[in-house]
């Protein structure tokens, strides 16, 4: 019987405990997409309870709070820390089988060096021991945290009008010790459909310093700030989408679209997917020539409860999977770029593992111009990063394109305390790599499949954000 989560956690085999301790714990993280607040970064936060750094924002434990049938002022309410935190750890003794299960375990043996299982038995002396190290422990406030993780570089989630102020504070100050990148979303300016979208507009042209009168002005503001972004060190842009627009019209037809849009017109699906089309087309040719990366983020459907919509916002905890088709979409898309050579570097998720082979077989179709692993299958996102998704995941890669090319985990995550989920993966990837070589499937060859975990594990990810 092996011990709960102890040195070997989710190692089965001799070769996935040396992958691990020899060669992925020892590597840096890039944590390339994530959505840490830059403002944070720049004051070095320092977090004052353990509830405030666990359940601020962090609607992965707020869904399974409400699971648990918690009223919502015990979950983003006002209640008092200690009672949120009670309630916490009573929803913990539910969650076996849930990554938060282990996620919880190892941020409170990495960060505060507390084996206890949380429990309701235990949540006072855990509670009064964390929030001991967080007025203590040097480590603990967001530079202590980078160092302590071997932090080499996060990539912030960045509206195009922002002014990023806090990305060049961070910059200047130089006492960060990870590089701080903003990464460009464009979603606001997509997004024709959205209530705010001519609010939006406004906002955008203000930051480039234009008017914007058409469709072909919004993509020309947007590479306006594309460039600003890249000035500060931009590698890589993120769209939220829930398929693959593929509506090609004229610009002329395009720019008729906007404008019925601006006059409070309605606009129907075809001309949402044409306005969508036309602005991401422009945008992956502008990511091409900038040598900026493309993560497009497919099948989620968002804020699916109306009414906790219009209480708390979104990224709340009311998100699902959704089932739409991609296939056809993205064909036409990434067919189009080939008739100018623009297909830029590419990250596709998606959160519907059905659309894992879809995705897989495409991209394939697409690779080359002198760059490995030009486009890839992103890695298990959101509802998919537990054991199970991130084993399917990385299995398809292998089965399907070049693993030793894949550039890895992230945390896509608004928490500074969620670094251990790099070591989740690299435990998971160790441990199916490891069992392949057990299985005699790969040379059992330490030195050869070592050197494929540590490219995994960091050294794509460095090589292509920053090659």
């Amino acid at each position: 019987m092996k011990k709960f989560m102890d040195e070997n956690f989710l190692l089965e085999s001799d070769m996935a405990e040396r992958l691990f301790h020899n060669h992925a714990a020892k590597m840096p993280i890039f944590d390339y997409h994530c959505h840490l607040i830059p403002s944070q970064i720049a004051e070095d936060k320092r977090f004052t309870t353990i509830t405030d750094a666990w359940l601020g924002g962090d609607h992965y434990k707020w869904r399974q709070m409400r699971w648990m049938g918690f009223d919502e002022k015990l979950i983003t309410g006002d209640a008092d820390p200690y009672d949120k935190f009670l309630a916490w750890a009573e929803t913990m003794e539910n969650l076996i089988g849930n990554p938060l299960y282990h996620w919880t375990h190892l941020e409170l043996q990495r960060y505060f060096g507390i084996n206890d299982v949380l429990s309701r038995k235990t949540a006072k002396k855990i509670y009064d021991e964390a929030n001991e190290k967080f007025k203590t422990d040097p480590t603990l406030s967001v530079f202590g945290i980078m160092k302590k993780f071997n932090v080499y570089a996060v990539g912030t989630t960045d509206d195009p009008a922002d002014d990023l102020e806090m990305h060049k504070k961070i910059r200047e100050d130089g006492k960060c010790p990870a590089k701080v990148i903003p990464s460009y979303r464009p979603d606001k300016a997509i997004n024709i459909d959205k209530a705010d979208y001519k609010d939006y507009i406004v906002k955008l042209a203000k930051a480039a310093n234009m008017e914007i009168k058409s469709a072909s002005d919004v993509v020309k503001a947007l590479i306006n700030r594309l460039d600003f972004f890249a000035s500060l060190g931009c590698r890589a842009s993120d769209h939220a989408l829930v398929t693959c627009p593929h509506t090609f019209v004229s610009e002329a037809e395009v720019n008729k679209i906007f404008e019925k849009k601006m006059k409070g017109e309605e606009l129907s699906a075809v001309e949402i997917d044409a306005y969508r089309t036309y602005v991401l087309f422009a945008l992956a040719k502008a990511y091409n020539e900038r040598n900026i990366a493309m993560q497009l983020h497919f099948a989620s459907i968002r804020d699916n409860n109306a009414n906790m919509f219009k209480a708390l916002g979104p990224d709340t905890g009311y998100d699902g999977v959704h089932d739409k088709e991609l296939a056809e979409g993205v064909s036409i898309f990434f067919s189009r770029l080939t008739d100018t050579n623009s297909v830029p570097k590419t990250i596709v998720y998606s959160l519907n593992p059905k659309d894992y082979y879809t995705l897989l077989t495409l991209i394939g179709c697409y690779q080359g111009g002198g760059i490995a692993g030009k486009l890839q299958l992103g890695s298990a996102w959101w509802f998919c990063d537990h054991k199970d998704g991130m084993e399917e995941q990385i299995k398809t890669f292998a089965n399907l394109g070049t693993l030793p090319k894949f550039v890895g985990m992230l945390t896509d995550s608004r928490s500074f305390l969620s670094y251990p989920r790099h070591e989740y993966f690299r435990r998971i990837l160790c441990n199916v790599i490891g069992g392949w070589a057990e299985n005699g499937e790969v040379p059992y060859d330490e030195e050869f499949l070592g050197k494929i975990v540590e490219d995994i594990s960091f050294n794509n990810a460095q090589k292509y954000f920053e090659g």
